[in-house]
């Protein structure tokens, strides 16, 4: 009864005038989706250039703490919170000149899905979706925390949802 519940739930916003809450869902297509390999995430050969920046970031960062208010610096640093590891993995693509806040990635871009690299951003937190692939600093199944690629769904809640121009 509850998952019937659950499911007219969306169906019932979307009556009434509302929008159903976006959500992070993995889903594979060829040519188009990283591979997932322990930790490291590997780009698609006919990824553009910079989601293959993107990705070559997001994997040198992958598997450090998280710490609040960390890895906002101009560089590498020893520990990243949400905002932290999203922007170095733009700044990576080319596509921010300097880290910024979950907030101001609100505003960043486009707004919508883009086609390879998607920011999930509200106040108070951010993730991103490079080639398929979920970069966060948490809600994994696995209980870890900090800086990750990962396939697990995630709802998001009160996220808008931007995207780098041409990507």
């Amino acid at each position: 009864m509850f998952r019937c519940i659950s499911l007219l739930l969306p169906l019932l916003a979307l009556l009434l005038g509302g929008c159903a809450q976006p959500s992070y869902v993995y889903h594979y297509l060829s040519g188009k989706t990283a591979d997932l390999q322990g930790r490291y995430a590997i780009a698609p050969p006919e990824a553009p250039s910079e989601v293959k920046a993107a990705i070559a970031a997001g994997n040198r960062i992958a598997g450090l703490p998280y710490v609040y208010g960390a890895g906002h610096g101009p560089g590498v640093d020893t520990a990243y919170d949400c905002s932290g590891a999203a922007s170095f993995v733009l700044r990576g693509a080319g596509r921010l000149s300097e880290s910024t806040t979950s907030s101001a990635l609100r505003r960043f871009g486009s707004s919508g899905e883009g086609n390879w690299i998607s920011v999930y951003a509200r106040d108070g937190h951010v993730f991103l979706v490079v080639a398929g692939l979920r970069f966060d600093t948490g809600w994994t199944h696995s209980g870890s925390t900090g800086p990750q690629w990962t396939k697990e769904n995630r709802s998001a809640n009160r996220c808008v949802i931007r995207h780098p121009e041409g990507l």
